[in-house]
């Protein structure tokens, strides 16, 4: 017995010797001194030893286990005050680092601003795919094959019948077709095209808008946008309604407003012309509610579309469009 206990208290602190966690040191204390240990396994054999051998025994014992709780507490110490040392070489006095806190990219922020005007003014905001068929980017809107209004959008062809999408207008269909009059919506989302230079990025963001119902005029079209410029822009902002064609609106219209740089004395920006043009809109073409299945002559709607980028460049005062896209973080700090 008392070889096993010296024997035992040797190899205790032989394997403390290696010990660099105190994780370590609490799996070696528990092996050897606790309760199902190997020193108290021992003591339970006490018992078994005759009478005259169990005082002297009795006594190593309780040495042993002294000597081996003394030297677990002086190891587990000794790792404490390793740890403090590392800790306090950092100025623990100093202000902590706080991580930083991200926000809304320009164009996010300018998207969010243009569909709350029209969420205020009742239009629902909805959303369609980015990968569409040429029937809704193209035929429904009034564009058959080798029509030449496809020639003013140059267009992403994963094959003869899907696109990437060139505009958001599709989304007009879609709802139409699944939905009565009324309909009201806008939809936001990203539109591609291969063109690339200081005004134009092969992706680029759209917010497309429609409203169906009866009885709805040309004026009901020039108050809403109307309104949408004085609340993007300003009360004291001008604005003109110039024809233009587009092949799924009839009769058609461009929106131009006063140069908000020079206020409209002419300068680079609006090309010394004072204006600047900001959406493309118009009365929808009765062929495109004969599509969808609605009844040209008892109902009428308006449409139209503008440029993200164009709102927020002229909101912003920049002039080149790819500036959006370059992850310029000190440009986006800004924002």
């Amino acid at each position: 017995m008392k070889e096993k206990l010296l024997e035992l208290k040797t190899k205790a602190l032989k394997e403390l010797e290696s010990v660099t966690e105190r994780s370590d040191i609490e799996r070696l204390r528990r092996r050897y001194l606790g309760r199902k240990g190997l020193l108290t396994l021992l003591l339970k054999r006490l018992p078994e030893l005759p009478k005259e051998e169990r005082p002297p025994i009795g006594r190593l014992v309780n040495q042993v286990k002294e000597e081996l709780t003394g030297r677990f507490q002086a190891v587990t110490d000794s790792l404490t005050t390793n740890d403090v040392k590392e800790v306090s070489a950092f100025d623990v006095t100093l202000p902590g680092r706080r991580t930083p806190l991200g926000h809304l990219h320009p164009i996010t922020q300018i998207t969010e601003e243009i569909c709350n005007v029209f969420l205020k003014l009742g239009f629902r905001v909805v959303q369609g795919p980015e990968v569409e068929l040429d029937y809704y980017n193209f035929e429904a809107l009034n564009m058959p094959k080798n029509h030449p209004a496809r020639d003013m959008q140059d267009t992403f062809y994963i094959s003869d019948n899907v696109v990437l999408r060139t505009h958001t207008s599709p989304i007009q269909i879609r709802i139409m077709e699944s939905k009565s009059p009324p309909v009201g919506i806008v939809a936001p989302g990203k539109v591609y095209r291969p063109d690339s230079d200081i005004s134009h990025t092969p992706m680029f963001h759209q917010v497309e808008g429609l409203l169906v119902d009866k009885g709805v005029s040309f004026g009901d079209l020039k108050g809403t946008l109307t309104t949408f410029v004085h609340q993007m822009f300003g009360p004291d902002v001008d604005l003109r309604f110039r024809p233009s064609f587009f092949p799924f609106t009839e009769p058609s219209a461009e929106v131009d407003i006063r140069c908000v740089v020079c206020q409209g004395k002419g300068c680079r920006v609006c090309s010394y012309s004072g204006w600047l043009e900001i959406l493309g809109s118009g009365m929808v073409d009765p062929e495109v509610f004969k599509v969808v299945g609605y009844d040209p002559e008892s109902i009428s709607g308006f449409a139209f579309g503008m440029g993200v980028e164009r709102i927020a460049m002229l909101k912003f005062g920049l002039d080149d469009i790819r500036i959006f896209f370059e992850n310029d973080i000190r440009f986006l700090r800004q924002f």
